[in-house]
């Protein structure tokens, strides 16, 4: 595989692992704070950032235009404010002596006018709408196959339905990344 496509298996891949660690936190009942947690959240962080290449290859891969173009908008806002978000939960795990700390500093956060949405609401959501925008542009153009965006949605269902099914979530996304890796041009 190419270099440059690396970012459509390595960004689900470490979603899969921010899910198994997610999952290992878990087993004591709580999540948070200490290693796991903030290992499991860099690990999506980096994740989040390289969708961002994913986001950007999928719309040089549509040809631009208006639909594709406001389709990565929308999934890089997603990003900003998942990004945004898992930042939070990175600082607040570090800076947190236990899970009441926690609560507290993230009460806190999200007591700041706007937060709640843009970080904790609908404004992370934004990415999977974009991402699934160009993937079913892609599919209407012929540039993938029309199962494609059927795995994708799949895959975002899943991550909405619970966070302990983020490593199947993660499978989903991709299998369908890297079927669109191959249809990525080189440059992109």
């Amino acid at each position: 595989m190419r270099k440059t496509h690396l970012s459509f298996v390595v960004a689900p891949a470490l979603t899969i692992v921010y899910g198994l660690v997610r999952l290992l936190d878990g087993l004591d009942g709580r999540y948070g704070p200490g290693l796991l947690w903030t290992l499991g959240h860099l690990a999506f962080l980096v994740a989040l950032v390289l969708f961002g290449f994913v986001l950007l290859a999928a719309r040089r891969t549509t040809g631009g235009g208006r639909i594709a173009t406001t389709a990565a908008v929308v999934g890089v806002a997603g990003l900003v404010c998942s990004i945004a978000q898992i930042g939070i939960d990175v600082v607040v795990g570090l800076a947190a002596d236990d899970k009441a700390g926690m609560r507290q500093m993230f009460g806190q956060v999200q007591d700041v006018p706007g937060v709640t949405v843009a970080v904790y609401g609908p404004g992370p959501a934004l990415f999977y709408v974009g991402l699934l925008a160009l993937v079913v542009h892609l599919a209407v153009r012929r540039r993938v196959a029309a199962w494609v965006p059927v795995v994708l949605l799949l895959g975002i269902g899943v991550a909405v339905t619970s966070l302990d099914l983020l490593p199947v979530a993660g499978l989903l996304i991709l299998v369908a990344l890297v079927t669109l890796a191959r249809r990525t041009p080189a440059t992109a």
